[in-house]
């Protein structure tokens, strides 16, 4: 019972300052700045300055973007090997991304890679933000490497694959797609369909040998090796929140300064030390 109890909010809660300081969103004062200038909103209302919130239940809002306030919140980036399937528990037996995480608190991933595929996959308990990275309203960005088979694509594959190409289940949304060495691309969608990237490569008539995923909006981490995890920084967490509130199609966000991937010039040796962007070698 907190969105109904006006300005001043819950009698026992917690100043909204604090919550935003325990946030990762600066000091204190300059988390009175933020609610001095009208550029925070809880259960959306903008804040006046001596509101209190009940972080369990409020939802709060800076600039548009939501917060993550409530406690015991965790976000893990995973850089996920083959072999590894993306569950929380799998009845044949096989390693699921939930078991290369803390057991406690309990998370689940966000979306899905195939057994297969490789790479960057998020793990956490925050529903909120779960279900903003998986509503096709807002079509996140998620950056593959995929070594092909056939060798390099001639350009009219590649605009077909940038331009959208025909499947079983409708034509693919427009991807950005580039070709840094023959049979290396790197395809950029925001469309979440099973397996999309290996369907679209096996439609222009060169089969997935490999497929790692390397970036999920602004998140990116080419030092994260095989099976390991870490907790996302405050900057990522605040990235990846506005990333998942704008409107699929808004111009791509992607972390600054990102080098680009180590890809050789023959495209058949395949490395598996380093990070996802270091996984074509």
């Amino acid at each position: 019972m907190s969105g109904d109890l006006g300005p001043a909010g819950p009698a026992g809660g917690v100043r909204l300052q604090k919550v935003l300081a325990r946030a990762g969103l600066g000091s204190r004062r300059v988390a009175d700045e933020l609610v001095s200038a009208g550029r925070v909103k809880v259960n959306g209302q903008v804040a006046d300055p001596g509101r209190r919130v009940d972080p369990e239940i409020d939802r709060v809002e800076v600039d548009g973007v939501p917060v993550a306030v409530r406690p015991g919140l965790v976000h893990y980036l995973l850089n996920k090997p083959a072999g590894v399937v993306s569950t929380v528990s799998d009845p044949e037996g096989r390693p699921t991304v939930v078991s290369l995480v803390p057991a406690e608190p309990r998370v689940h991933p966000v979306g899905r890679l195939d057994a297969d595929t490789e790479g960057l996959i998020l793990l956490t308990n925050d529903g909120e933000l779960t279900n903003r990275l998986t509503h096709p309203r807002y079509g996140v960005d998620k950056e593959y490497l995929a070594h092909v088979d056939g060798g390099a694509l001639r350009p009219h594959q590649l605009r077909a694959l940038r331009d959208g190409v025909v499947l079983d289940d409708g034509t693919t949304a427009p991807a950005r797609v580039s070709q840094p060495s023959p049979g290396v691309l790197r395809i950029t969608i925001h469309e979440g369909r099973n397996r999309q990237v290996r369907r679209m490569c096996s439609a222009v008539g060169h089969p997935v040998l490999r497929l790692v995923r390397v970036r999920i909006g602004p998140l990116r981490d080419p030092d994260l090796g095989p099976g390991e995890w870490r907790p996302l920084r405050v900057a990522e967490l605040h990235a990846l929140q506005a990333a998942a509130t704008a409107t699929a199609g808004d111009p791509v966000t992607t972390t600054a300064g990102d080098p680009e991937p180590v890809i050789p010039g023959d495209p058949g040796t395949l490395g598996t030390g380093g990070g996802p962007d270091r996984a074509l070698r």
